[in-house]
């Protein structure tokens, strides 16, 4: 059961010579298929056809009357063609009128490009005539035949017929091939002794019927054709739906995939667009991804998911309980005693009503089933309470129905002869005005008439597996039927809404002929379209149901959000437009390098958020270097005097550093790029703040010395603070080549204030005077070079350059370094830029979704760190021991845990997230993700237990819930029952009465007794748990247990879970089935559809099925005999039954 969303949002709402082209308008289009050409080439019609000069003859046989269609009007007209061989190319005959608008023959006398006479019928009006020309949006729907005959002799004559909807694009139409030239000159025209054109004269006689087009869209091609135009309304329709929706407060949700939000801004756009509109946003908000819009969604789910997630939303606003007014009608279940005042009744919401098809011929035969009574006497009497065994009445009647009623026509039902699903194509009728009042109960309130009119119709073509959805709607309670199909929206008759889509034989074919499916390429002489759901709408309640909206209805902060979308996507549009005028460049300043802790002076790939990540400027490419330093220089709200921008380049050693000054301010940014950008597309600047002025202007270091050997040299300097273990840039200076690098000590004592006198120094006293720390110095090669310098080597020897960069760290005492190790800390710069390359950052997720009050949460971790290591920083987080803390992968498809993690001292974090091989394998596992539980027990005590799978049934065996039970691996199954009892939450009494037995290949294979050792069971086996039934605890010794299960047609397609029951001697198995039923828990159709037989347990055995009459104790007599229930697997799904639910 399945259905095309727009419909739900509807019913919610809504070449040769050149000298011989046609020019301008007078250009054909032949499309075959809109053309049907009929050749005067049968013998059989030959023998009677009528002479061309019987005009009306000719008219009845070769321009029949289409059926369905309604004439305007007729004409026909004789165009009489003398000396032929002198006509120009082009030639028009007379015009005549049909339809109120002139019309006449086209003719290209020697062919249009072709080696035929071209005859064609044109509108009549003629070109450049500006008081003459069609009126906007001209169109006629005309039906024409055009008759070529010899003059003298009536009976030679050729003819064609053709259909077409004449517009302003296209004002003629007819046949290119019309006769071959040569043929009409011939000496004899099909051996009737003259030709047709003789002595240079021929006659052409148009047949032209013009049709009514009720729908606008008749012969129509769809071109340029707009939906909302053409239809002149916004086609969705119930609007106190609509306007519920509008009240819902969405003004600070948060989450966009909230289905009230997507659903408001689905209306507004409907509402506001002249365009079709896109309905994603709703989709996804069910949770629906690309990939199910090729899967087939079932209609009353999505329209009850739609439904609870617009109620839940509206609860507590004032649009509460506005869906249930709408659309929630109630029932009444009842059983009544006919000899005893005594009934028991249940009465019910009901948002639908599914009818059966089958058996019926129209919607009242279909409620009268619906609602029938069934007789409850003799062997099925109902027990009153009070009054025993008593002939009863059972069945189901209205109390209400809802403004807005549903109603799904079951056109899918199960074929049990073909053991699948089938579509039902019986001839079933519905009436656009319905009177619910017959299926009201006696009680119901009728003072209100329940009179529908019908509002929508959707309609299915094709069959269960292929198929096509769209739907008629009627946007008003007079006006007139809409087509919905898929974005294109068409005026609708009534017959097209209502008669052909009640299914059954084509009514226009004769003898039998069959009609091709489109979609499943087969031939039936059953319709392939029928109706699938029907909406109706109560006519007293009309007027409040389809009430108009108005702008005032609609949420202002809907509307205000598109309106900034549009604008937003129309500056996008704008920029791609320009792109080849715009450069893109990175820009870092000394801000982002400041607040860099890792590699290189930045993160390219940074977030966006962080203070780290580089300026992104688009700037034109005519734009000049000063220019784009003025406007990096506003961005750090600085003087642009002081800035200079210095090209980066990339590094053999996969690093990005600066490597000169663009010094010309004048240099396009364009020239630039060609002359300094770098291979991979990209350019990078860095943006250099002067630290040196003379008289408030910023004095730059000449790289370009005239000292070539000694010029001055870019360093940028980055401190590790083994204490706050952060490793961050603090800057840059300029040192001489020849300097050594303990020259460079100073300078960063000074930065960072740390000279004598300085308050900040922090590394012990000397003669009561603070001395300096003493500074170990590391040059950052490349991420995993880190080198430590030799002071006394200089800057040349130590081959440092512009852009290098020099990490500094304060040499700890031992005390220092101890402190720090027991933290878990790095003391050597080296160590922290070994954990920065092997820093992964990791997700923590609770492992089940009971544990809500768990958080989700990132640790930056390292890939060489043990498991002890990594799991001490997660307690540390989580503020528990570490050793109750169990970690599983995680599936990279579904997001499900994929394996436990073992704790093994030989294996850190990078090989349990990226396994090459091993316990976890590298299939489809997340490498930056884990899920935790926190144990009630350490893992140490975990190790004695094992798990153990648990399917627990209850309700008979309709219901069911597995659970993962932990218990003492020497423990015995009452230890595994204990842990059922705490996982299901069952009494004492109730632990008493349970049993767990096995199951393999859908049948009951062992049953465990209390005292079974759990060693004897492994963590593969399918267990079941199930509280003994009452019978079973109460049976009589001459009773006796069978093993009973479910397949399929064949007992080797078992399915569902088996289950023991008793068997009872004497006992007929008509009353057998009563006690089964209550059994497995299935009642009514369900269980009437179950064959019972009996089975050996050898899978290869063959059912013997069973007879009411007969006796199961008689027929079941060998230890091995087996009871099987054949019937459908409910589920192992069904496939599409056609196209998905997909809206543009």
């Amino acid at each position: 059961m399945a259905a095309d969303l727009s419909v739900i949002v509807g019913q919610l709402q809504m070449g040769g010579d050149p000298d011989m082209l046609i020019d301008e308008y007078d250009a054909v289009d032949e499309k075959p298929e809109v053309a049907e050409i009929h050749p005067n080439d049968s013998p059989e019609e030959q023998e009677l056809e009528p002479l061309a000069d019987d005009f009306d003859t000719m008219r009845a046989r070769f321009l029949p009357q289409l059926p369905d269609l309604e004439t305007a009007d007729e004409a026909i007209s004789t165009w009489n063609i003398e000396n032929y061989r002198s006509l120009q190319q082009k030639e028009r005959g007379p015009t005549f009128e049909c339809g109120g608008h002139p019309w006449r023959i086209l003719l290209f006398p020697f062919g249009n490009n072709v080696d035929f006479a071209s005859f064609y019928l044109e509108q009549g009006r003629e070109e450049g005539d500006t008081e003459d020309k069609p009126p906007e949006g001209w169109s006629a729907c005309v039906q024409f035949t055009l008759v070529l005959w010899n003059k003298n002799d009536p009976s030679m004559f050729i003819y064609h017929t053709a259909s077409h909807r004449f517009n302003a694009e296209e004002s003629d139409w007819g046949f290119t091939r019309f006769a071959e030239i040569r043929k009409l000159f011939a000496p004899q025209w099909e051996g009737k002794g003259r030709p047709m054109v003789e002595d240079g004269a021929v006659n052409v006689t148009a047949y032209v019927r013009t049709y009514k087009d009720p729908t606008g869209v008749l012969w129509h091609n769809f071109i340029n054709y707009n939906s909302k135009k053409e239809t002149g309304m916004s086609l969705y329709f119930t609007n106190a739906f609509r306007k519920a929706v509008y009240q819902i407060p969405t003004e600070r949700e948060t989450d966009r995939a909230k289905s009230a939000w997507a659903l408001q801004r689905l209306f507004y756009l409907l509402q506001t667009n002249e365009e079709a509109v896109s309905t994603q946003e709703l989709t996804l908000s069910f949770g629906w991804e690309t990939r199910h819009i090729f899967e087939q969604q079932d209609v009353q789910e999505l329209s009850r998911k739609l439904m609870e997630r617009m109620e839940e939303s509206m609860k507590g606003t004032e649009a509460e309980n506005a869906l249930a007014k709408m659309f929630v009608g109630k029932m009444k279940t009842y059983i009544s005693c006919i000899n005893v005042d005594y009934e028991s009744s249940r009465i019910e919401d009901f948002w639908d009503i599914q009818l059966n098809v089958t058996g019926n011929k129209n919607l009242d035969d279909s409620f009268k089933d619906y609602i029938q009574v069934e007789t409850m006497d003799g062997e099925n009497k109902y027990f009153a309470e009070g009054f025993g065994l008593q002939d009863a009445k059972k069945g189901v009647i209205f109390e209400s129905f809802p403004q807005v009623l549903h109603l799904q026509l079951k056109r899918f039902e199960y074929d049990f002869n073909r053991d699948a699903m089938m579509k039902v194509n019986d001839h079933y009728e519905f009436p656009e005005i319905f009177d619910a009042s017959p299926y009201l109960s006696e009680t119901a309130d009728k003072s209100e008439p329940y009179i529908y009119s019908l509002h929508s119709v959707l309609v299915h073509s094709g069959d269960l597996t292929a198929g096509h959805y769209y739907a008629f709607l009627r946007p008003t309670a007079q006006g007139h039927f809409y087509k919905f199909d898929d974005d294109r929206v068409t005026r609708a008759t009534m017959k097209e809404a209502m008669e052909e889509n009640f299914g059954g034989d084509y009514g226009n074919k004769a003898n039998g002929v069959s009609v091709r499916n489109p979609y499943t390429r087969t031939l039936s002489t059953k319709r392939s379209m029928s109706a699938y759901m029907l909406v109706y709408i109560r006519k007293s309640r009309m007027s409040s149901i389809l009430h108009e909206v108005t702008e005032s209805d609609t949420p202002a902060h809907i509307a205000k959000q598109l309106k900034e979308e549009r604008a937003a996507l129309e500056r996008r549009r704008k920029e791609r437009d320009e792109q080849h005028l715009y450069l893109t460049l990175g820009v870092v300043t000394e801000a982002n390098f400041r607040a860099h802790q890792g590699f290189d002076l930045t993160s390219w790939d940074a977030d966006n958020n962080t203070a780290s990540k580089p300026q992104i400027h688009r700037v034109l490419k005519t734009s000049t270097v000063a220019e784009l330093v003025k406007t990096v220089a506003e961005s750090q709200q600085v003087s642009p005097e002081h800035l200079r921008l210095w090209v980066m380049v990339n590094r053999q050693n996969k690093t990005i550093r600066p490597d000169q000054p663009l010094e010309d301010p004048n240099m396009t940014i364009e020239a630039a790029y060609v002359k300094y950008g770098s291979r991979d597309k990209s350019f990078r600047l860095w943006a250099e703040q002067a630290t040196t002025f003379e008289d408030g202007k910023p004095v730059w270091p000449d790289i370009q010395s005239n000292n070539k050997n000694d010029p001055p040299i870019l360093v940028f300097l980055k401190y590790f603070d083994a204490e706050a273990q952060t490793l961050m840039g603090v800057g840059h200076i300029y040192i001489k080549k020849q300097s050594k690098v303990a020259d460079i000590s100073p300078l960063i004592l000074q930065i960072m204030g740390w000279t004598l006198g300085s308050a900040a120094l922090n590394n012990g006293l000397t003669n009561g005077t603070p001395s300096p720390p003493t500074i170990s110095l590391y040059e950052e090669i490349k991420n995993s070079m880190i080198e430590p310098m030799k002071p006394k080597a200089t800057l040349q020897q130590a081959e440092i350059q512009d852009g290098d960069v020099v990490c500094f760290q304060k040499q700890l005492s031992e005390k220092q370094v101890s402190t720090i190790a027991q933290t878990g800390g790095y003391t050597d710069a080296r160590e922290f830029y070994d954990y920065l390359l092997n820093r992964k950052q990791v997700t923590f997720s609770p492992r089940y979704l009971t544990d809500s009050d768990k958080e989700v949460f990132k640790l930056d971790l390292s890939r060489k760190m043990s498991y002890e290591q990594f799991s001490a920083k997660v307690g540390e987080h989580l503020k528990v021991d570490p050793t109750h803390i169990r970690f599983s992968t995680v599936n990279a498809t579904t997001g499900k845990a994929k394996a436990v993690v073992r704790r093994n001292a030989s294996q850190n974090l990078n090989q349990i997230l990226s396994p090459s091989f091993g316990t976890y394998g590298n299939s489809n596992q997340r490498d930056d993700a884990l899920y935790y539980e926190i144990l009630d027990m350490s893992l140490s005590e975990l190790d004695t237990k094992k798990t153990l799978k648990v399917t627990f049934v209850t309700e008979g065996l309709s219901k069911e819930e597995t659970f993962d039970i932990l218990a003492p691996k020497v423990g015995t199954v009452k230890d595994l029952i204990a842990g059922l009892q705490k996982k299901a939450h069952f009494g004492d009494e109730t632990a008493q009465h349970i049993r767990v037995y096995e199951i393999y290949n859908g049948r009951v294979n062992r049953e465990y007794k209390d005292e079974t050792p759990l060693t004897q069971i492994t963590e593969y086996s399918t267990l079941i748990g199930e509280v003994v039934p009452e019978e079973e605890r109460n049976a009589e010794e001459s009773d006796r247990a069978i093993s009973c299960f479910h397949y399929d047609r064949e007992p080797n397609k078992t399915h569902g879970i088996p289950f023991k029951f008793i068997v009872k001697p004497g006992e007929l198995f008509k009353d057998t089935k009563q006690r089964l039923s209550n059994r497995i828990g299935l009642k009514g159709k369900q269980f009437e559809k179950i064959r019972f037989a009996i089975i050996q347990r050898s899978i290869y055995a063959k059912p013997t099925y069973l007879k009411d009459d007969e006796v199961l104790a008689d027929v079941a007599r060998l230890p091995d005999d087996l009871l099987g229930l054949d019937h459908v697997n409910r589920s192992k799904g069904l496939s599409g039954k056609g196209d998905s639910i997909f809206i543009r």
